[in-house]
């Protein structure tokens, strides 16, 4: 295997990495050991960058199906004793995310590693949300004796115990639990839970920040204590500044956004922002070039947080700055500019690609925006992208914008679409992929008859292939 941690675009390992949909097409098409090789490595080292907003877990599961893999190295992989050392969720939680996928595909290898390591792994937790899903009574039942018997009978214990019951992401194997007759298993499960909504009770009913009657200089303060914390309240301090800030305190505000301290000073920013106050423009380019990276950093948000034509017309002065400030500025165009703006939204997508490569995070807004002002010569940049980016999501965004600017994406990227790992990439696919190749019919109807794909992605394809064709 590739020692980067994202192997080359052109490479299988690179593909399935990436959760493109010829990962697919050309694991299908390779030695199967090769294949199987390619696809454990991406499961047991989760290349995604970010896991919240990046889908791996049913393309994998999928591709395991196709290739009729096992589950032995994953097996081995939750098995390691370094389970117990390295407890990120890093590490187990894309493993156990494809498990549980495959079990919904009725894999009974993969319902039974996930319930042995809900038993006894480090992530249990993970694993028992996905057996939440999609295991039985009994199954979940069964576990209830090796999971409350990792928090021992103490003071401590039922603490933790009602923490882990009140933040549960799928509070029904607990609720299964409290019903058992067991007072080592019914009574603490329900005590935990009684405690946790106790907490939760404390805690909202516990005074904390701004309240009624406070004035102007009081939420100025309480911002600039959250940022010596360590904390940033700008934009809930900017919020409180509207429920106690009247047309006299103006001045006051202005000169903060001007000269005060960096927590008042940017919760003034946002204020004036959300104001649309007519000297903000000017308060924000002038603390774009603050020496405090905070101040600055806050200038260009509340930019970005403003609506109106005043901002979308200074964005267009902005917009070929070289700083922070002039790649907001794009962002704005993209988002709000019009036909008139084509060209710097277009320059700015070109300088971000050079500059930062094909992962820099300003180009989501400008890929947005090259497909929303309908950019047709941006359509080689945004293949570019396409091809490269290691972030699925934006790889997504770049295929609803060559939709709209590249004439050949239906016979072209959307057809690889089809089968890529997010849903609504697959949704733009089934919307334009070409029908007359052959790949396409057949996997609109796979996709159609799979309970597992989302209902977006199967209204689209259904509204391709008509109520009548024949599902595979």
């Amino acid at each position: 295997m590739f020692d980067p941690f994202i192997a080359p675009s052109g490479t299988l390992l690179g593909l399935l990495q990436r959760g493109r949909g010829d990962g697919t097409l050309h694991a299908l098409a390779a030695p199967r050991p090769e294949a199987l090789a390619a696809l454990n490595h991406c499961v047991l080292s989760d290349p995604r960058h970010d896991w919240q907003v990046e889908n791996r877990s049913l393309y994998y599961a999928r591709l395991y199906l196709d290739l009729d893999g096992g589950i032995e190295e994953v097996e081995r992989h939750l098995c390691d004793p370094d389970d117990h050392l390295d407890t990120d969720d890093s590490r187990t939680g894309l493993a156990l995310a494809v498990l549980g996928h495959l079990a919904s595909y009725g894999r009974g290898d993969a319902l039974a590693l996930l319930r042995r390591y809900a038993a006894t792994g480090a992530n249990w937790a993970w694993a028992l949300d996905e057996l939440a899903l999609r295991d039985d009574d009994a199954g979940l039942r069964a576990l209830a004796v090796p999971v409350l018997g990792r928090f021992p009978a103490t003071e401590e214990g039922a603490a933790e115990l009602a923490a882990t019951v009140r933040d549960a992401y799928e509070p029904r194997p607990w609720r299964l639990w409290a019903e058992d007759p067991r007072d080592e298993i019914g009574a603490r499960v329900r005590a935990a839970s009684e405690q946790g909504s106790f907490d939760r009770w404390q805690r909202q009913m516990r005074p904390g920040g701004p309240r009624p009657g406070w004035s102007v200089q009081a939420v100025f303060d309480w911002a600039q204590q959250g940022l010596e914390r360590g904390g940033t309240l700008h934009v809930p301090a900017a919020r409180c500044l509207t429920a106690v800030a009247g047309p006299e305190d103006r001045p006051t505000i202005v000169e903060a956004a001007r000269s005060g301290p960096d927590g008042a000073r940017c919760a003034a920013l946002h204020y004036l922002a959300e104001a649309r106050d007519p000297a903000v423009l000017d308060l924000i380019e002038a603390g774009a070039v603050s020496a405090s990276r905070t101040v600055a950093d806050a200038s260009v948000a509340a930019f970005e947080r403003m609506c109106g034509d005043a901002a979308v017309d200074r964005a267009r002065s902005w917009a070929r700055r070289p700083d922070a400030l002039g790649a907001s500025a794009a962002g704005v165009l993209a988002c709000r500019g019009g036909a008139q703006d084509a060209s710097l939204v277009l320059g700015a997508l070109r300088a971000a690609v050079r500059g930062d490569g094909p992962d820099a995070p300003r180009l989501w807004t400008l890929v947005d925006g090259a497909g929303r002002l309908g950019i047709g010569c941006a359509a080689p940049v945004l293949r570019h992208i396409y091809r490269e980016t290691s972030s699925s999501h934006l790889r997504g965004r770049a295929a609803r914008a060559l939709a709209a600017t590249d004439p050949s994406f239906a016979t072209g990227f959307a057809v690889e679409c089809l089968w890529d790992c997010e849903e609504t990439t697959r949704e733009v696919a089934a919307l334009h992929a070409e029908t007359g190749d052959i790949r396409v019919a057949e996997r609109l109807r796979r996709l159609a008859a799979d309970p597992a794909e989302e209902a977006e992605v199967q209204t689209a394809v259904r509204s391709r292939i008509g109520p009548d064709t024949p599902a595979a």
